[in-house]
């Protein structure tokens, strides 16, 4: 369970500016040697980062981090290197119907890039800022198009696995629904019907509390409260439910710690949404489901909140409580997923700071001060990655873990890191949606 400490944004102010000095010298590295015609990087290894063909749900991360970069420094050259890499490169992946990734991709560039301008932070210009909002706007509708229905009438934003699954991941990219809805789109369907993008965003966010989420309520065998599935599947013939099932994690009946961190960042932003979005404000679903999982995170992860990559990884029995003993990354018989730590600590961090909780708040800065020091921030200037000891998907092999990196996981410890200096600098608190 993790510890619960005394500390403050400010406390950790050391640690979050020698991270930022550190990940200058990443990014720089990694722009020196990177071909764009490889594809999108996707995590490290032997310190170098290398692709993994699956889908190209990283490479937002790789130009979004840049853009983060300048937003904690003030350092131009990643401005212009993120701006640049924005324009020349991601276009493709705003019209991409194979792909549940939208928000992954296109907030990290588009979206930030159009936050910077809003908040003041780069210069006002009618036509780039009308260029951000379109892409933007197209992106959100593409995503809503990607729809399959439940038996209920709701429905839900499908994975590239086709119509019949539900990843829990991409509660985190229905953001850009949202983003979409605020600039004023619609998705024009057959007949010129007008779907509504927030309708559809609610809806998928819905779907996945209702059933990725797990509440002890007597669903099944393995229902403990805040434990969540990876992918749930659907007869798409009907829409019915039918199972759930992993991908990535160990097993459909087990908590794969990705898919729980995706679920407590992305509920929790959604509640900040819903609350302060000029909407009615958040439904009851949503906090029940963003409480659960984050408990379930704090009962379920070692005390300095860094978690195994799965929480019934087979390996974990040969620790004895390891709940209760702080992970050895290079030692341990199962991968912690620092990774998982940092799309995690947001999720503590926003919710304790809804709630005014502080057992969520100061578990979020447990993770944080954890992450932002060794054996996890790398320190090596060889090494590309910005945060040791992540996990892709350990079924498949790819990115074993102890002493690599990976794109998403980098790109979190950054927003992350951002979204405390914020705080500690009294700055526009750290939001995905404009205005």
């Amino acid at each position: 369970m993790i510890r619960i400490g005394d500390l403050t944004p400010a406390s950790l102010e050391p640690k979050l500016r020698r991270m930022f000095d550190l990940s200058a010298a990443k990014i720089r590295s990694i722009e020196k040697s990177w071909d764009p015609s490889q594809g999108a990087p996707v995590f490290t290894a032997g310190g170098r980062y290398t692709t993994r063909g699956w889908t190209e749900w990283t490479q937002g991360f790789q130009f979004g981090s840049e853009i983060l970069q300048f937003d904690a420094t003030g350092e131009r050259e990643f401005l212009e290197i993120g701006r640049e890499r924005t324009t020349a490169i991601m276009a493709p992946h705003l019209t991409h119907t194979g792909v549940h990734d939208h928000g992954f991709n296109n907030v990290s560039t588009y979206g930030n890039l159009l936050r910077l301008m809003m908040e003041g932070r780069i210069a006002e210009d009618r036509h780039e800022r009308a260029y951000y909002e379109l892409a933007l706007k197209c992106s959100g509708a593409v995503q809503a198009g990607r729809w399959a229905r439940t038996a209920e009438g709701g429905g839900y934003i499908y994975s590239f696995n086709g119509p019949h699954s539900l990843f829990v991941d991409t509660l985190r990219t229905v953001r850009v629904l949202l983003i979409g809805h605020r600039l004023g789109h619609v998705l024009m369907a057959e007949g010129d019907r007008k779907v509504s993008l927030l309708e559809r965003a609610l809806q998928h966010a819905e779907a996945t509390a209702r059933y990725s989420v797990y509440y002890g309520e007597g669903r099944d065998a393995y229902d403990v409260r805040g434990r969540v599935a990876h992918e749930s599947i659907f007869n798409p013939n009907d829409g019915q439910y039918r199972c759930p099932n992993s991908q990535q994690g160990y097993s459909p009946f087990s908590t794969w710690t990705r898919g729980l961190a995706w679920a407590m960042c992305g509920f929790a932003e959604l509640l900040e949404f819903f609350d302060g979005a000029g909407s009615a404000g958040a439904p009851e679903w949503m906090e029940k489901a963003a409480r659960a999982t984050c408990d379930f995170y704090l009962e379920n992860t070692p005390p300095n909140g860094i978690p195994y990559w799965d929480t019934a990884a087979p390996g974990l029995v040969k620790l004895g409580d390891w709940r209760d003993t702080p992970a050895d990354p290079w030692t341990a018989p199962e991968p912690v997923d620092s990774s998982a730590a940092a799309i995690a600590a947001q999720g503590l961090l926003r919710l304790g700071k809804r709630l005014g909780d502080g057992l969520y708040w100061q578990a979020g800065l447990t993770v944080s001060d954890t992450l932002f020091g060794e054996p996890y921030l790398s320190t090596d200037a060889s090494h590309q990655g910005l945060i040791l000891h992540s996990v892709y998907h350990r079924p498949n092999g790819w990115c074993a873990g102890a002493g690599e990196s990976s794109m998403w996981g980098d790109y979190h410890a950054r927003e992350l890191g951002l979204y405390l200096l914020r705080l500690v600098e009294n700055g526009p608190y750290l939001r995905f949606w404009p205005g």
